[in-house]
């Protein structure tokens, strides 16, 4: 199973949009699945259910941060090449969908008024595009490492 295959079945299984890329790429990042899960856990729904930023975007930035990030604050120039690298993935996922912003992705849907997130259910499915959202991450992810 590929990275976007594992993101898709994660999302299947009842995972947020953030887990779903995150935990696909534990092979990657080397991180525990459970840990993996609890630290993209506030992610999913645009940052925990505000309809920010894309979950599937913020799951694809930590893993990028953990394949290739930096650590060393005074290294200008591996910031600017890492900045660089999320602003690349940052606009082909926005070239592919138009958007990062999770309540544009998700327009003509009913938006969050509570921190209770949606029921999975069939219907949940049926019409939610953020399926999509996850495998595009996964792929496009999968192409930058």
């Amino acid at each position: 199973m590929d990275h976007a295959e594992k993101a898709k079945a994660l999302f299947s299984e009842g995972y947020n949009c953030a887990q779903s890329v995150f935990g696909a790429f534990c092979d990657v990042t080397g991180m525990d699945f459970e840990q993996a899960m609890k630290l993209a856990s506030s992610f999913g729904g645009g940052m925990g259910g505000r309809r920010e930023t894309c979950g599937t975007c913020t799951g694809a930035f930590m893993v990028l941060g953990i394949a290739k990030g930096y650590s060393d604050p005074s290294s200008t120039e591996e910031k600017r090449e890492h900045y660089k690298r999320i602003q690349e993935f940052s606009s082909k996922f926005k070239e592919k969908n138009n958007t990062l912003i999770c309540r544009e992705l998700l327009a003509g849907l009913k938006a969050a008024t509570c921190s209770i997130p949606e029921e999975r259910t069939t219907e949940y499915y049926r019409v939610r595009p953020c399926v999509r959202f996850v495998t595009d991450a996964a792929k496009l992810l999968e192409e930058m490492l």
